[in-house]
């Protein structure tokens, strides 16, 4: 019962938030979803997933099987999402990276330092920046349809990730100045990114909440099945071993409708996965973690 009240205490500010947008567009209010998007993927996010990396503190020998663990992880997602794209015939640019990418960051670490403290919290975070690089290289490609990779290497939060990584390795930090200053940017981007779930959410069209079900059932069963193979295959403690399944396992991440929105696929579509992948969430979470303990 303790970890269902843990997890609805993290997921019930996720709902709140997004209930404002939705109720500040059925009031009929403005709300101009290109600009908001603008400013969190280029500055808000970019600057959470900095201070993030460069805060987390891991002794660096730890890092080497959770690394490999992690990239052999989403290896193992990449190839069992694009058959299950072409399985049911989805465009791979709308369905592709939602299914592929989960909530890691503001689901996936506080879960994780609830759940297994401090150590726990470390390992989640590595995973984060596993995924954060991959999501905004490999799928920000995938979204955008292609093309030339300095497209890619141009986005903020490619730079953000591979930097936060180097200050995580090193041990270094930005002073204090500066730290306080992008604490506060990073600040909006959570917010932001909910709110402008809500307003996606109210233009949905329900016919895509069957298929949002069945690819968030079938995310959830993948991504705990590729990474307990992981995870055995790297022998890893019990602590990172958890961590591996259960940052894999949340649901779609709010980042994925950001990018829809950006790169102009299908968003309302993309917004119905967030949606419903976060609601089974609240039943595949505990299920996941009574696996785990």
């Amino acid at each position: 019962m303790s970890i269902v009240l843990t997890v609805l205490q993290i997921v019930a500010p996720v709902f709140i938030l997004a209930g404002i947008g939705f109720a500040w567009v059925k009031l009929g209010e403005e709300y101009r979803v290109r600009f908001v998007t603008r400013l969190t993927m280029n500055l808000g996010i970019p600057a959470l997933v900095f201070t993030s990396l460069m805060k987390t503190r891991i002794d660096p020998d730890a890092l080497t099987g959770v690394v490999l663990a992690g990239l052999v992880a989403y290896g193992g997602m990449t190839v069992a999402v694009f058959l299950v794209v072409r399985l049911f015939r989805l465009d791979v640019r709308t369905y592709m990276a939602p299914l592929l990418f989960g909530n890691t960051g503001n689901l996936g670490l506080p879960l994780a330092m609830f759940a297994y403290g401090e150590l726990g919290l470390g390992y989640a975070v590595v995973i984060f920046a596993i995924m954060a690089i991959y999501s905004f290289t490999f799928g920000v490609w995938l979204v955008s349809g292609g093309g030339s990779v300095l497209k890619v290497l141009k986005e903020p939060l490619v730079t953000a990730a591979l930097l936060g990584a180097l200050f995580l390795w090193n041990g270094w930090q930005t002073p204090g100045w500066i730290t306080n200053t992008l604490d506060l940017i990073g600040q909006m981007a959570i917010p932001l990114m909910l709110i402008t779930l809500g307003v996606a959410v109210a233009r949905l069209r329900p016919a895509g909440f069957g298929r949002a079900l069945v690819l968030s059932v079938l995310k959830v069963l993948l991504a705990v099945a590729v990474a307990t193979g992981a995870g055995l295959w790297f022998q890893l403690p019990a602590v990172p071993f958890a961590v591996l399944v259960l940052q894999l396992s949340t649901p779609v991440a709010v980042s994925s409708y950001l990018l829809a929105e950006k790169y102009e696929v299908n968003s309302e579509e993309v917004a119905g996965l967030v949606v419903i992948s976060t609601l089974f969430s609240l039943v595949s979470i505990p299920v996941t973690l009574a696996f785990l303990l």
